[in-house]
């Protein structure tokens, strides 16, 4: 038990999750148990490969690595659809990838662990498709719709689905802005960070966010009205001076079920970590989708987690395929922050 949530158990049914009642967490639909999401991002191996980069070829390595998190003590996994694997043009999905979709679905019903879905992943720049990277905006926004349409038709048979995420780390541009590229700078290799829209033409950049968001949603429940959907959102989401996506909390928060935030506290600045949290707390829950201590130490980390528990739904950090014994016996700092890392959150779900 991790504060008094449901850990489910694969020898029970899954009941799909809902907002609680009084709009500050989760509950489970039927037996109205409260559910605070614990899990592990899974949007890599070991070896820096993309879930269909492996999920062909390697099938018995992913139910393995679920059984892993699983083990650790997770109840929620956020996995990360590529749309070059997913679509084969602007309205068409890849009937075997929406097929092996469903597998990894009913590998998370017989684990006992949720999904969070994130869609449109263009994280290996050699993966997107030069037909997709020429669309304008509006026709890429149509592909987008039939992406979520397709994903949503397959997920909406299964009650693993906790949630949808539209897209990691989406930025809006300014009235005057203008990318030469879809995708940000990359980091380690690949490219988290997207913008809906390469060119701002005088128009508000929260409206641009919500206009995009009101798109996807409804494509997306069109063909699934029961499940969650939100955004994965960098924690320099908030109108101020510096670094900003555009996607304000207060702006977008009536297009969602709930809102997703990415914090990596840093070093000597939990305090600033802590404020930024509660800026994202604008009336309905917040989920920590991505954390991790990359940036602190695990006692500074530990510092954060305790203090930023009134005012988070949810936390999903990350695993890349190796336990706890594994990563330790690699030698290397990353390896023996992962080891230190996984530790800590088996701990905390006990």
């Amino acid at each position: 038990m991790l504060g008094g949530c449901a850990i489910v158990s694969s020898e029970r049914s899954m009941e799909h999750v809902k907002v609680s009642r009084d709009g500050k967490g989760f509950v489970l639909a039927f037996s109205g148990e409260s559910f605070v999401p614990w899990g592990f991002n899974y949007d890599h191996d070991e070896d820096g490969r993309l879930l269909e980069d492996y999920w062909e070829a390697e099938w018995t390595k992913v139910e393995e690595d679920f059984g892993e998190m699983k083990e650790l003590g997770a109840n929620v996994v956020r996995v990360h659809l590529q749309f070059g694997k997913m679509m084969l043009d602007e309205e068409r999905a890849n009937a075997d990838s929406l097929a092996r979709f469903g597998q990894l679905l009913r590998l998370a019903e017989r684990t006992g662990l949720y999904l969070d879905v994130t869609g449109l992943g263009c994280y290996h720049k050699q993966d997107v498709p030069a037909w997709y990277d020429a669309l304008d905006e509006e026709r890429r926004w149509a592909a987008q719709a039939a992406f979520w349409r397709a994903i949503a038709r397959v997920g909406a048979k299964s009650p693993a689905v906790f949630c949808y995420d539209l897209m990691n780390e989406p930025l809006a541009p300014h009235k005057a802005g203008v990318s030469k590229d879809w995708l940000g700078p990359p980091f380690a290799g690949k490219h988290f960070v997207q913008w809906i829209s390469r060119e701002g033409k005088g128009r508000d950049r929260e409206e641009i966010a919500r206009a995009w968001i009101r798109r996807l949603v409804a494509a997306t429940r069109a063909e699934d009205p029961r499940h969650l959907i939100t955004v994965g959102l960098v924690d320099w989401s908030l109108p101020r001076p510096g670094l900003d996506s555009g996607f304000h909390p207060d702006a977008i928060v009536a297009e969602l079920d709930f809102l997703s935030v990415h914090i990596y506290p840093e070093a000597g600045k939990v305090d600033k970590a802590i404020e930024i949290l509660r800026a994202f707390a604008v009336g309905k829950p917040v989920v920590i989708e991505e954390t991790f201590p990359l940036k602190c130490t695990v006692a500074e980390f530990d510092d954060f987690f305790r203090r930023a528990g009134p005012h988070a739904a949810g936390w999903i950090g990350f695993y890349w395929g190796r336990r706890p014994e594994e990563a330790r016996r690699a030698n290397t700092i990353a390896d023996a922050l992962t080891a230190q890392w996984l530790e800590w959150f088996q701990k905390q779900a006990r």
